[in-house]
């Protein structure tokens, strides 16, 4: 197979696809990956061929995640991103054309993925680590927080799938008719099938473990395990950092990635500041591209911009973030209590996960953080013998499944059996 995978998103969103580009090739097939330049060195750095697509959109997502405090300035960075995903469109077809795939594996929010397979009449798969896609009466859509109507409107949630093709489906159609020489689709088409009707198949990139399969899931929906991406062996962490760790006890772990707060960075860092201070525990906090603000760090408290989760979060006693996919798997993977303090997105829903699981205590949205509310939780992270208990349970599950490879099997599979 020569497989050309289409990867949209933060940090830890790309990972995972870099992962699975380089499980491809270890099986002996050829395999590139075109997202932003700005991850190069990663796709690169990890062996991985990689193919050009401009910057505009993660710098976009760049410059707006500081600013996001909450859903409406999600809804605000949707309204910016039309130019940026215009070029996108652009890109990720001259990828397809250099590289020429015989299977492209995308991202939901990468919009050429379906259509650029049509053009070149070659088998498609939409990937995410989220259950986005699937509808099923086992629990709504991940981007409704609270949805307490029961099976029938859990099913109809899933809707809002649609919304692509509403907002977007100008721009796909001028891209479809200018670019690719194709017809124009409904601005009501469901773009998570193909023209002649057939699902598109979707290869799900977490664990049954955390979420565990709904029975009614469709057989086209396929969940493979996480895809963990190993650090190059080149990486090594800061030395103020190691001297931190070996000074005391394990520290908890405190960091909200690419979230923002708007214009309360200063607030909220002096928050979490207080919480540590008041539930008496060591952290490692990381600022991230939210920026939080720190000011001088009392005693006890260490921070980086940012550090890879597979090596810092073994070496702590309990993680609190934003609720990622990428950096909630890390956690579990760790074996580490989590708190979830979720903004926007799905992040409520993996805060949930967590919460179900018994792997740590109630989710603290964001805009609830408080130094007493904080306080409590950071204590119970790394005193309650049952979160410790579960989250190495659940570690132990996870460190048996090799996702990366069940989804190169599934890939297979469908290249071999879903002609155009």
């Amino acid at each position: 197979m020569r497989v050309l995978i289409l990867a949209f998103g933060t940090l830890g969103d790309v990972r995972p696809f870099v992962a699975l580009a380089k499980g491809l090739r270890a099986a002996g097939h050829e395999a590139a990956v075109c997202t932003a330049e700005g991850f190069r060195s990663l796709v690169v750095g990890a062996g991985v061929d990689y193919v050009h697509m401009g910057n505009e959109m993660l710098d976009l997502v760049r410059s707006e995640m500081p600013r996001m405090a909450g859903a409406s300035d999600a809804l605000r960075l949707v309204s910016r991103m039309s130019a940026a995903m215009r070029s996108a469109l652009l890109d990720q077809w001259e990828a397809a054309c250099e590289f020429k795939p015989s299977l492209l594996v995308y991202h939901p929010k990468m919009l050429g993925g379906l259509h650029i397979a049509e053009r070149l009449q070659v088998p498609a798969v939409v990937s995410l680590p989220l259950p986005f896609l699937t509808p099923t009466r086992a629990f709504p859509i991940p981007f409704v927080a609270h949805w307490p109507f029961g099976g029938s409107a859990n099913k109809l949630s899933y809707q809002f799938n649609r919304f692509t093709a509403v907002a977007y489906g100008g721009m796909i159609n001028s891209f479809r008719r200018e670019t690719l020489g194709l017809s124009a689709m409904s601005r009501w088409s469901d773009y998570l099938r193909f023209p002649d009707g057939r699902p598109v198949p979707v290869l799900y990139g977490f664990s049954s473990h955390v979420v565990p399969v709904p029975e009614d899931y469709a057989a086209h929906a396929h969940v493979t395990g996480y895809w963990f991406l190993d650090e190059p062996e080149t990486w090594h962490p800061p030395t103020e950092l190691v001297d931190f760790l070996a000074a005391g006890e394990p520290p908890v772990y405190i960091g909200f990635g690419s979230m923002g707060f708007g214009k309360h960075t200063w607030t909220r860092g002096q928050i979490v500041v207080g919480a540590i201070e008041k539930a008496r525990v060591r952290a490692v906090v990381a600022t991230g591209w939210g920026g939080l603000e720190l000011g001088s760090p009392p005693d006890g408290v260490h921070v980086v911009e940012a550090v890879p989760h597979a090596w810092l979060f073994p070496r702590t006693v309990g993680v609190v973030h934003h609720g990622g996919a990428g950096t909630t798997a890390a956690g579990l993977l760790a074996g580490r209590p989590t708190l979830v303090c979720p903004v926007l997105g799905d992040q409520g829903f993996w805060a949930q996960r967590v919460k179900d699981l018994g792997l740590g205590p109630a989710p603290l949205p964001v805009r609830r953080l408080s130094v007493g509310e904080l306080a409590d939780r950071l204590s119970m992270l790394g005193r309650n013998a049952s979160y410790r208990h579960r989250a190495q349970a659940v570690s132990e599950g996870l460190r048996l499944e090799d996702g990366v490879a069940k989804a190169v099997g599934i890939l297979e599979e469908i290249a071999s059996t879903n002609a155009w």
